[in-house]
C-alpha cells in the first residue's frame, strides 16, 4: 500500500471517529442519556437510616454556611459538650458505605436538604412552646410559585433548566453557558482584564452558597466539586430529573442569600428578602403575581400598577443575589438600572406583557424602608420558654439567641404547657383588684383593704418527682420583662432560712450520733465537757440516758430541745453586738421547743439555735479553738492574726478606694484634709505619707495654706517636723494625724499610680496591711487578740455552715457570718429553695433537675442525632432519718403553724385530702443608717417579699412568692399568709391539669 493510501485511510478513519465523537457529544448534550446513567449508577446506594444507639457510620460536614447555620458542622462539639452533662446518644443516623465514600472523596453529602429549619421547643405533651423557622417565608411546592416568577428566575439565571426535553437533563450543566464561560476564562489568560461570565446553573449555585467555604467558589477544583455534587444530587431519584429540577427552583427561591440588614440579620430567600428590603407581605406579592398568570382577566390600571411594583421588586432581588451587599446596602442606582434592562429584555423575549413592562419601568425601587416595629413579646407567657431556651443555650455553649434559633434542633422538655399557661394567666390577672379579691388575697397579714395589687410580683415554680429526676412542670411569674425572679436575684426570703438552719442542726445531731452512738456509757462519760458547746453536751447526755440509741429517736429528741424566745439578750456575732425581735411579740416570754419554734417561725429560737450550731463548729468535734484561745504561745495565733490583719485591712482599703478612685491627686488631697483638724504635726504626718519626697518648701506651703498666713515656719522648725514625722512608721503617722493609716497610704499610692485598679491596690498593700496591725502581735494585747481570734474562729465556723448549705443547693458563694443568717440575712433564691424541698421530699436523695428530656438534632438528615439524659446516679446528701424528721416538721407547719390556712385545701382525684408540708418566710429589706449619738437616721424600704416553699403529696414540690420593690414596698405589710393563700386558690385549678396525664418524661 502506497504512502498516500495509508494517509488517506488513516485520515478517513480519524474523520469518521471524529464525526462519531461529535455526533455522540451533540446527542449527549441533547439527551443526557449517558451521563444520566453514569450519575445514577455513581450515586446508587448512597443513603442513610436512623437506628438506636451511637453510630460509627456517620460523618459530619467540615464547612459551608448552611451546615454551620443549622448546626450540622458543630454537632460533634455539641455531643462532646452534652455527654459530660449527663446526656447520651439514644438514636443516630447510619450512613451507607457509599454515602460515606462520597463524602470522604470530598463531595457534599447528597440528600434532600431542608429549606426551612430552626429551634423547636416542645412541652411534655409534645405541644410546641417555641417554633422558629429560617427563613420565615417560603414556598412549600413548585405549584405555589407564581409562573411569572419562575419565568423571571430562569431568564436571569438558568434558561433551559425546565426544558421538557430531554427528561434526563443534568441541571448541574448548561452546555451553552458552560462552553461560553470556558472560552471567556481561556481568553483571560491572554487578557487578564477581560470579563468572563459565570457558567453556574441554579443547581451549582445552591451547592456553592450552601456548602462551599464562605459560600464562594475559590478555585476550579471547588467549581468541579459543586458540579459533581449537584449532579449526584440530581440523579438520586432516577434518570428523569424534571421533578428534581422543579425542586431546584423552589430551593433557590427559598434560600438564596440576600445580604443582611441590621435588626433582622442574615436574609435568606425571596420571601424574607421582599420583607427585609421592601417591606412587602409575601402572600400579597404572590397573589398579585398569580393574578398575572396566563388566562387571568385583564387587570385594572390600579391592579396593574400593584403587579408591576411587586414584580419589579421580586426581579430586582433575583438580580441582586449576584452582588447582594453592593446592590442592597448601596444607594440602589445600579440595581434599578439592571432591573429596568431585564424588564425590557423579558418583554422583547415575550416573557412579560409590554403593559407590565411599561407599568414597571417608571417605578422607583425604595430599598430598606422603615419596617413596622416588632411587637413587644409577652414575657409573662414566654417566661418558662425563655428560661428553657437559656438553659439549652448554656448546655450547648451557644450564647446568642440569634444563633440558637437557627439550629436544626427540637428540644423536648419537662414543662407542662397547659399548666404553665394557666399559672401565667392567673398570676397576670392578680394585678387587678377583682382577681386578687376572688383569690382571697385581701385580709389580715395579706393585702390591706383598698391596697393596689398592681405593683406586686408573684412567682410560682412547681416540680414533679420522677423515678430518676425532678421534672420542672411550671415556672411562671407576672413580670412582663425578661428577668426571671425565680433564678435571677438574691432575695431576702426571710424565715425560709429557718429551714436551712434546721437542716444544719439536724445534720449535726446525725454527725454526733454517728460518732458517739457506738460508745459505751463509760466511754461517753469520759468525753470532755465543753461549756461552750451546748449541742455536744446535750448529745452526750442524751446518749448516756437513752435506751433506744437509733438515730430517729435522737432526732425527735433534738426537735424537743427548748430555747427562749426572749428578745432581751444581745448577741455578739459578725463582729458586732446585735439584738433581734420576734414577729409575734406575744411569744416573747415563752420558752419553746425547736419543733414549736419552727412551726410558728419564732426568730429568737432560731437565733439561739444558730448560735449553738456555730459554737459546735467552733468548739466541738475536731475543733481545737479552745486551746488556741487559752494558750498565748500557740504558734497558730500568729498566723491567724496575720489573716485577721489582711482581712480587716483589705476591708478598709476597699472602702477607701471607693471614696478616692475618681479623684485627681489634688482632689484626693483636699478630700483627705477636709475632715482633718489642722495642726503642724498632723499636716506633716499626712504630707510625708502621701508625698514621701516632699521638700521643706512644700511642707511650708501646706502649713501656710492650712494654718493661715500668720504661720511662718522657720527653716529649723520645718527641718525638725520633717525629721520627726517622716521617720515615723505608717501606723504612728496615722495615729498622729487621726486618720486611718491605710487611708493615708492609699491616697499616696493613687498619687503615684493614677488609675490603679482595686486589685492592684490590694496586691501592693500586703506588707502595709501587716505593718498597720503590728501592735496586735504583741503579747501584752492578749485580750485584743482573743477578741479578733474569736471573730476568725466564728468566720471559719460559718464557712463550714456555708459549705453544708451549698451542698444542699444554696446558690451563693458567701454567707453572712452572723446569727441573723438563720432568719434570712444571707438571702436565697426560690429555685434553690425548691431544690432543697426536692431533697427532703426524696428522702434525702438529690436527683438531678430535668428541664430537657431530649435534644433531637437534624431530623431526617444523614446527621440526625438524638440525645437524652442518662439515668444519673442519685446522691444521698441527707440521712434518710433527717429528711423524714424535716418532712414531719414541714407538715406540722401546715397542720398547726404559720401555713395552717392550707390544711385540707387540696384533694386528689378521689376526694382525699393531700398532705401538704412547707415553710413560710417574710423578708423586709431596708436600708438605713444611725445618726449622731446613736439616734436612728433615715430609713428606706427597698423591698418586701413573702415566700412559701412546699411539698404536695408524694409527687409535687416547689415555691410560691409575692414580692414588691421600691418605691412601692413601703405601702405594703403582707406576710407569708399572702403566698399561702394564693397557693390555696391556684392549687385546685392546677392539679386537674397536672393529673390529666399525657406528659412524657421520667
Amino acid at each position: 500500500m502506497t504512502r498516500f493510501k495509508k494517509v488517506f485511510w488513516i485520515s478517513g478513519g480519524l474523520a469518521v471517529l471524529g464525526a462519531l465523537a461529535a455526533f455522540a457529544v451533540v446527542n449527549e448534550l441533547k439527551t443526557s442519556r449517558w451521563q444520566s446513567a453514569f450519575w445514577r449508577d455513581f450515586s446508587r446506594g448512597a443513603g442513610f437510616s436512623v437506628e438506636a444507639g451511637a453510630s460509627d457510620a456517620i460523618r459530619f460536614p467540615q464547612t459551608g454556611p448552611y451546615d454551620e447555620r443549622l448546626g450540622y458542622h458543630d454537632l460533634p462539639h455539641f455531643i462532646d459538650r452534652l455527654e459530660p452533662q449527663g446526656f447520651a446518644i439514644t438514636r443516630q443516623a447510619r450512613m451507607s458505605p457509599r454515602l460515606v465514600e462520597l463524602q470522604e472523596h470530598g463531595l457534599f453529602t447528597p440528600y434532600r436538604e431542608k429549606n426551612q429549619a430552626g429551634l423547636t421547643v416542645r412541652d411534655c405533651r409534645s405541644a410546641a412552646l417555641l417554633h422558629t423557622r429560617v427563613p420565615q417565608r417560603a414556598y412549600e411546592r413548585f405549584e405555589d410559585v407564581p409562573p411569572l416568577l419562575v419565568s423571571a428566575l430562569l431568564f436571569v439565571e438558568d434558561r433551559h433548566l425546565l426544558d421538557a426535553e430531554p427528561t434526563q437533563r443534568n441541571p448541574a450543566l448548561d452546555p451553552e453557558r458552560f462552553a461560553k464561560a470556558a472560552v471567556e476564562q481561556g481568553l483571560r489568560v491572554f487578557n487578564p482584564r477581560g470579563s468572563a461570565t459565570g457558567g453556574s446553573t441554579l443547581a451549582t449555585q445552591i451547592e456553592k452558597y450552601r456548602h462551599s467555604p464562605q459560600g464562594r467558589t475559590g478555585s476550579v477544583r471547588e467549581k468541579l466539586r459543586q458540579m459533581v455534587s449537584a449532579s449526584v444530587r440530581a440523579y438520586q431519584d432516577g434518570e428523569d430529573t424534571l421533578a428534581r429540577r422543579r425542586q431546584i427552583v423552589v430551593d433557590y427561591l427559598d434560600t438564596v442569600p440576600l445580604a443582611a440588614r441590621p435588626g433582622i440579620g442574615e436574609v435568606h430567600g425571596l420571601g424574607d428578602g421582599l420583607w427585609a428590603w421592601y417591606g412587602r407581605d409575601f402572600r400579597e406579592v404572590n397573589r398579585l403575581l398569580a393574578d398575572n398568570a396566563e388566562g387571568a382577566a385583564t387587570p385594572t390600571p390600579e391592579a396593574l400598577q400593584r403587579q408591576a411594583e411587586a414584580f419589579k421588586q421580586a426581579l430586582s432581588l433575583m438580580i441582586a443575589q449576584r452582588r447582594p451587599s453592593q446592590h442592597l446596602l448601596g444607594d440602589g442606582t445600579g440595581l434599578a438600572r439592571l432591573t429596568d434592562s431585564y424588564l425590557r429584555l423579558m418583554a422583547e423575549a415575550g416573557l412579560i406583557a409590554p403593559s407590565l413592562r411599561d407599568a414597571a419601568l417608571p417605578l422607583p425601587l425604595h430599598l430598606r424602608p422603615e419596617l413596622p416595629s416588632t411587637p413587644r413579646p409577652d414575657f409573662v407567657q414566654r417566661k418558662a420558654t425563655t428560661a428553657l431556651r437559656t438553659h439549652i443555650s448554656t448546655l450547648l455553649d451557644v450564647p446568642r439567641a440569634y444563633d440558637l434559633e437557627r439550629l436544626d434542633l427540637e428540644a423536648e422538655t419537662s414543662l407542662d404547657g397547659e399548666a404553665q399557661a394557666l399559672a401565667a394567666r392567673v398570676l397576670t390577672g392578680l394585678r387587678t383588684p377583682a382577681a386578687a379579691k376572688a383569690a382571697g388575697l385581701f385580709g389580715p397579714h395579706m393585702l390591706d383593704p383598698g391596697a393596689d395589687p398592681a405593683p406586686l410580683i408573684y412567682s410560682f415554680t412547681l416540680f414533679e418527682r420522677g423515678a430518676q429526676a425532678n421534672l420542672l412542670r411550671v415556672q411562671a411569674d407576672n413580670i412582663n420583662q425578661p428577668f426571671d425572679v425565680n433564678q435571677g436575684a438574691r432575695l431576702d426570703l426571710g424565715s425560709t432560712a429557718k429551714l436551712r438552719t434546721l437542716v444544719s442542726y439536724l445534720e449535726l445531731v446525725a454527725e454526733l450520733h454517728e460518732r458517739w452512738s457506738g460508745l459505751s456509757p463509760a466511754q461517753l462519760a469520759a468525753l470532755a465537757n465543753n461549756p461552750r458547746d451546748p449541742l455536744g453536751m446535750w448529745a452526750r447526755q442524751y446518749l448516756l440516758r437513752a435506751k433506744d440509741r437509733r438515730l430517729t429517736p435522737m432526732l425527735e429528741a433534738a426537735m424537743e430541745r427548748k430555747y427562749s424566745a426572749n428578745p432581751g439578750e444581745s448577741f455578739f456575732t459578725g463582729g458586732g453586738l446585735h439584738q433581734f425581735e420576734n414577729f409575734e411579740r406575744s411569744r416573747n416570754s415563752e420558752s419553746m421547743t425547736v419543733r414549736e419554734g419552727f412551726k410558728h417561725s419564732i426568730n429568737l429560737v432560731f437565733i439561739r439555735l444558730m448560735r449553738d450550731v456555730v459554737r459546735h463548729r467552733m468548739f466541738g468535734g475536731a475543733s481545737d479553738a479552745e486551746r488556741l484561745l487559752k494558750d498565748p504561745a500557740d504558734p497558730r495565733r500568729r498566723e491567724m492574726l496575720r489573716r485577721f490583719a489582711d482581712r480587716e485591712g483589705s476591708a478598709y482599703l476597699i472602702r477607701f478606694y471607693r471614696k478616692y478612685q475618681r479623684q485627681s491627686a489634688a482632689g484626693a488631697e483636699a478630700l483627705l484634709l477636709r475632715g482633718l483638724k489642722p495642726s503642724a504635726p498632723r499636716l506633716a504626718s499626712v504630707l510625708f505619707t502621701i508625698e514621701p519626697e516632699a521638700s521643706e518648701e512644700r511642707l511650708n506651703e501646706l502649713l501656710t495654706q492650712r494654718l493661715g498666713k500668720g504661720f511662718a515656719g522657720s527653716p529649723r522648725a520645718l527641718r525638725a517636723l520633717r525629721t520627726t514625722y517622716a521617720g515615723l512608721s505608717l501606723a504612728d503617722r496615722g495615729y498622729v494625724a487621726r486618720v486611718h493609716p491605710l487611708e493615708l497610704w492609699l491616697v499616696g499610692y493613687l498619687r503615684r499610680h493614677p488609675g490603679a485598679t482595686l486589685t492592684e491596690v490590694l496586691d501592693a498593700s500586703a506588707s502595709e496591711r501587716q505593718e498597720v496591725y503590728a501592735w496586735l502581735f504583741k503579747t501584752r494585747h492578749k485580750s485584743a487578740q482573743d477578741k479578733r481570734l474569736r471573730e476568725l474562729v466564728e468566720l471559719d465556723a460559718f464557712a463550714e455552715v456555708h459549705r453544708s448549705w451549698q451542698r444542699l443547693g444554696y446558690p451563693f458563694e458567701s454567707l453572712t457570718p452572723s446569727y441573723a443568717s438563720a432568719i434570712g440575712a444571707s438571702g436565697d433564691r426560690p429555685a434553690a429553695l425548691a431544690e432543697l424541698m426536692g431533697i427532703i421530699a426524696s428522702d434525702g436523695v438529690r436527683r438531678r433537675v430535668q428541664r430537657v428530656d431530649a435534644l433531637h438534632f437534624a431530623r431526617d438528615t444523614p446527621y440526625e442525632t438524638r440525645l437524652e439524659p442518662r439515668n444519673a446516679g442519685a446522691e444521698q446528701v441527707l440521712p434518710t432519718e433527717v429528711a423524714a424528721t424535716l418532712r414531719r416538721a414541714l407538715v406540722q407547719v401546715v397542720q398547726d403553724g404559720t401555713a395552717r390556712r392550707l390544711k385540707g385545701a387540696l384533694v386528689d382525684a378521689n376526694g382525699r385530702a393531700m398532705e401538704i408540708g412547707g415553710k413560710t418566710g417574710t423578708g423586709d429589706h431596708r436600708y438605713g443608717h444611725t445618726g449622731r449619738g446613736g439616734r436612728p437616721g433615715t430609713e428606706r424600704k427597698i423591698s418586701r417579699s413573702a415566700t412559701f416553699v412546699f411539698t404536695i403529696g408524694d409527687r409535687y414540690f416547689g415555691t410560691i412568692m409575692a414580692y414588691v420593690n421600691e418605691p412601692y414596698a413601703a405601702r405594703y405589710r403582707f406576710t407569708s399568709a399572702l403566698p399561702t393563700q394564693l397557693l390555696k386558690s391556684l392549687g385546685p385549678q392546677l392539679l386537674p391539669v397536672l393529673e390529666r396525664g399525657g406528659c412524657g418524661g421520667d
